[in-house]
């Protein structure tokens, strides 16, 4: 090979690097970082998926762990009851959205694969959020149920006891 070539062959590698580079062509992530990441959204989406399972179907009890957890949805059981239905199924659906991002990013390459993890992430966390809000407007519209009280409530016979009960 001359010298002549070897330059061409160089210049042409370096023409065919630098089109890659500005065309936007994307790569496939690199393997240790698919798993890493579908590590982190295969058990989130898992965990929306049953939180808005139970949201929906009304048997997520009243907690401060899972489910929309606002000042609105946690002042009564009710509350949180009907803040968590409403926000069930977009909550379900993030869940499902990540599971299928975390089958994206391990089965897909190329632009596909980068494409997927947008869209999947951004709906995700989109779909989360509309859930919470959606559920915290929910569960504003729950009334307050009234102290109730008994008798006349010590204002009248003093002592704790009361001759109306």
């Amino acid at each position: 090979m001359t010298n002549a070539e070897s330059i061409h062959g160089s210049v042409q590698g370096a023409v065919r690097e630098f089109a890659q580079a500005t065309t936007g062509e994307a790569s496939s992530l690199p393997f240790p970082v698919a798993v890493v990441l579908a590590a982190v959204l295969l058990p989130a989406g898992a965990a929306l998926l049953v939180i808005g399972w139970r949201g929906l179907r009304e048997t997520l009890p009243r907690n401060r762990f899972a489910g929309v957890r606002t000042e609105a949805t946690l002042r009564s059981d009710e509350a949180f009851r009907v803040g968590n239905r409403a926000a069930g199924l977009p909550t379900l659906v993030s869940g499902v959205i990540g599971v299928l991002t975390a089958a994206g990013v391990l089965g897909l390459s190329g632009p596909a694969q980068w494409l997927a993890l947008g869209v999947g992430v951004l709906g995700l966390i989109g779909l989360t959020v509309a859930g919470g809000v959606l559920g915290t407007r929910a569960a504003a519209t729950v009334k307050e149920k009234p102290a109730r009280t008994l008798g006349c409530a010590g204002q009248c016979c003093g002592n704790g006891v009361c001759g109306i009960a």
